[in-house]
């Protein structure tokens, strides 16, 4: 299991993103049209900079549903591998079986 600290920041994050996504979007599509003039580009280059810097979307950092675990995600699942398989060897994810050959 995770830390409940590294949880609890990832949902943060997660709620910062969601409510700065729509001005990032507005300030980010000033910056890059070439066909505004160089200053309002650089100003809401500015503007954007002052934007927290956690309601980037690359702040997310995926992690499993069950237990937290930040590594070997699987992203249709949104699980771990390890979660994945006690779930699957305990029967509760309708048709998987483990395998044998």
């Amino acid at each position: 299991m995770a830390k409940k600290s590294a949880v609890n920041r990832n949902e943060m994050v997660r709620h910062l993103v969601a409510q700065y996504a729509k001005k990032r979007d507005e300030l980010k599509a000033i910056a890059n049209d070439e066909k505004l003039p160089l200053e309002e580009r650089f100003e809401a280059r500015l503007k954007l900079a002052k934007l927290p810097r956690n309601s980037s979307k690359t702040r997310i950092r995926n992690r499993c549903a069950v237990t937290g675990r930040p590594r070997a995600y699987y992203r249709k699942l949104k699980m771990s591998r390890i979660a994945l398989r006690d779930l699957a060897s305990s029967g509760q994810i309708p048709g998987m079986t483990k395998s044998s050959w």
